[in-house]
């Protein structure tokens, strides 16, 4: 056969589907920051923008916890290899935004007066366990590389499990603050966090 009419092989598209996971979810992570931005930008906020912006960047980091514990899970169940990948990403995400929530809090909503911050950590419990939440999300988003993965070894998925009980704290963080008639958000979140753990702990009795 004439060399030209051998069949060529077929192009190799430069990036695959794979490779999208990745930066596709690195952006959808960052779009409501990316919103909030647009929206104070546009005066959009309401009458009380601080207030909005805290209750958005407090919303998104409780739901980066819960989809960073629901990673292992889904793996699981619906045998999804790839989604392992992103757990890293979406726990940093989750410690982005509570971070930016307590920002804007110290910042914006209390224009880092340091003695009306301490008085409302003493005075406001919801507030004091805000507060240990992000201190508790500071050492895992430290260690979440590879570096401290292998320097800490079997004790960096012990540190790793304080993920469960500073979400637990998260839920309690927001039923503590809304009024009684707008607790069913922090519900539903309480609900999705007891089927994470108790999906866990099933896990935990077969082994």
């Amino acid at each position: 056969m004439p060399a030209s009419q051998r069949s060529l092989p077929m192009p190799q598209p430069l990036i695959s589907a794979k490779g999208l996971i990745k930066p596709a979810t690195f952006l959808l992570c960052l779009l409501p920051v990316a919103l909030a931005v647009y929206a104070v930008s546009q005066n959009r906020l309401g009458a009380n923008p601080v207030e909005s912006l805290l209750q958005l960047t407090g919303d998104w980091g409780l739901r980066f916890l819960l989809v960073t514990l629901a990673v292992t899970p889904l793996q699981f169940i619906f045998k999804w290899a790839w989604i392992a990948r992103l757990r890293r990403m979406l726990g940093l995400f989750a410690f982005f935004y509570a971070v930016l929530h307590m920002v804007i809090w110290l910042v914006l909503d209390h224009g880092l007066r340091w003695d009306l911050i301490v008085q409302d950590i003493i005075e406001k419990k919801f507030i004091a366990v805000g507060v240990v939440v992000v201190a508790g999300l500071i050492p895992l988003a430290l260690t979440s590389n590879r570096f401290s993965i292998r320097k800490l070894g079997t004790r960096w998925k012990t540190l790793h499990r304080i993920i469960y009980p500073l979400t637990l704290l998260a839920v309690v963080h927001y039923l503590w603050q809304v009024k009684a008639n707008d607790i069913y958000e922090p519900l539903l979140y309480l609900v999705v966090l007891m089927i994470l753990l108790g999906w866990r702990f099933y896990r935990l009795l077969k082994h």
